[in-house]
């Protein structure tokens, strides 16, 4: 027997009585499923969004004092293990706080369009460092991570798109400027614009 033979199966026949608590419980499902697929995701972090900003600018001041490029690059690199840590834990913790899911429709949306520019950076990046081009690896980064927080932003709060939109417009900044430029441009972009968008969001939003 097929599925949707099974389904019709289930289904009371002509003249047999429909039970009126089935037919609320199939109404309250629909419902409740609408609406999930039609609000933003709300569990974007604001205090965690902040730590990401302070850890950055201590990443920028550290990386400024390495004397050799692939330490600069270690810094970043553990800079970035870091703040998606900080991040996630800090996504678990406001859905938790919030009582709502945490992998609900959407945040599987805003997953689904943050992904793809950050697995293009990463693949841009093995391409600069085995070329050995560190001096164009943090404009990359802003402008990858911009267009990732924007696609994904419009399934969440209205500022996080703003926020990915000052992230691009760094990034061609960093490509305008000299490479000597490029920690202040870190520290102004994951860090300053982390905290200061951070700190709207949690004010706004709820933490």
């Amino acid at each position: 027997m097929s599925k949707r033979s099974a389904q019709i199966g289930e289904q009371p026949g002509p003249g047999q009585p429909v039970h009126i608590g089935d037919r609320a419980a199939d109404n309250l499902q629909f419902i409740r499923e609408t609406m999930e697929r039609s609000t933003s995701l709300t569990a974007v972090p604001g205090y965690g969004g902040m730590l990401m900003g302070m850890t950055a600018v201590v990443a920028a001041y550290i990386a400024a004092q390495q004397d050799h490029r692939i330490g600069w690059l270690r810094v970043w690199l553990l800079e970035a293990c870091l703040a998606f840590a900080i991040g996630l834990l800090a996504m678990w913790q406001k859905s938790r706080i919030a009582d709502t899911p945490l992998f609900s429709t959407p945040a599987r949306k805003f997953a689904h369009d943050f992904a793809p520019p950050l697995i293009a950076g990463v693949a841009i990046t093995l391409g600069l460092w085995r070329y050995e081009h560190y001096e164009m690896m943090a404009p990359v980064w802003m402008l990858c991570y911009g267009a990732a927080v924007v696609c994904a932003g419009d399934f969440s709060v209205r500022v996080v798109p703003v926020m990915g939109w000052i992230f691009i417009a760094l990034g061609a900044a960093a490509f305008a400027l000299p490479a000597a430029y490029s920690n202040w441009l870190m520290a102004t972009s994951f860090g300053l614009t982390h905290i200061i968008f951070g700190a709207v969001i949690a004010k706004k939003y709820g933490g």
